[in-house]
């Protein structure tokens, strides 16, 4: 009987995070550059407290197996705000960590702060390609498809240009990344990435999120019947226990 409340148990709680997660997705439809995900379950069977290798396995858990991360591209939405970027294709955009690390995003709603850095709206520099980049004060800025950052005068003299720096474009292996708790990706072995000079950004515009308000409602309801169901198997599994027991117990 135990044997069907480990499936039945076991598969509740990975499908409660998967509700969760088509939940954290809806909840960033809004959000740019955001990536969906989904948790994996798969069967792995139960050892033995001594690990006997001639023991019959004769349960198994649903586990969740892994955290699949949906990298396809957004919808491009133009804003005409020169400080806003999108990446066109594959690739990220590296930020600057306060601990000395690079983080990746595909959000690149960017502002510049009282000091002139560019940085995100939380206050992360970008990452340029000689460290944080400082836009001067009282200038035009253009940002071009590689990422290399012109200014011209706002005022004065008007007709020279000048490349202030180029912003860290990288695109690692979809599988090495990692997303962090801050909703950034990282390498898994902690390093930076390598510059890829093959990315290209689009100024102006901001990529939307990549999630499918529908397929995640279909999913959410979906999910909620198999829970319900799971449910009624544990209450399954109680009921024939009281049943078993009625008779086997002694007259």
């Amino acid at each position: 009987m135990d044997r069907l409340l480990y499936t039945a148990m076991s598969g509740a709680s990975g499908t409660m995070s998967r509700q969760a997660a088509v939940a954290h997705n809806l909840a960033n439809v809004a959000t740019q550059g955001y990536r969906a995900e989904e948790h994996r379950l798969r069967a792995v069977q139960v050892q033995t407290h001594n690990n006997n290798p001639a023991a019959l396995p004769t349960r198994a858990f649903a586990v969740d197996a892994s955290t699949h991360t949906d990298f396809s591209e957004g919808a491009m939405m133009y804003t005409a705000n020169p400080f806003d970027v999108a990446v066109r294709g594959k690739g990220w955009l590296a930020l600057a960590l306060p601990d000395g690390t690079e983080a990746y995003t595909r959000a690149g709603a960017f502002q510049v702060s009282e000091n002139g850095i560019l940085q995100t709206p939380n206050g992360t520099p970008v990452q340029g390609d000689g460290g944080p980049i400082t836009i001067p004060p009282d200038s035009r800025v253009t940002i071009g498809v590689d990422g290399t950052i012109s200014v011209v005068n706002a005022t004065g003299a008007q007709n020279a240009v000048n490349a202030i720096g180029r912003m860290k474009l990288v695109n690692p292996p979809e599988a090495d990344l990692v997303r962090g708790q801050d909703g950034l990706f990282r390498l898994n072995t902690g390093e930076p990435a390598a510059q890829d000079d093959n990315v290209r950004v689009l100024a102006g515009y901001l990529e939307n999120s990549n999630v499918n308000p529908v397929e995640q409602m279909v999913s959410m309801i979906s999910l909620a019947r198999q829970f319900d169901m799971q449910m009624r198997m544990i209450t399954t599994a109680e009921t024939n226990d009281r049943a078993a027991t009625q008779v086997l117990a002694p007259r």
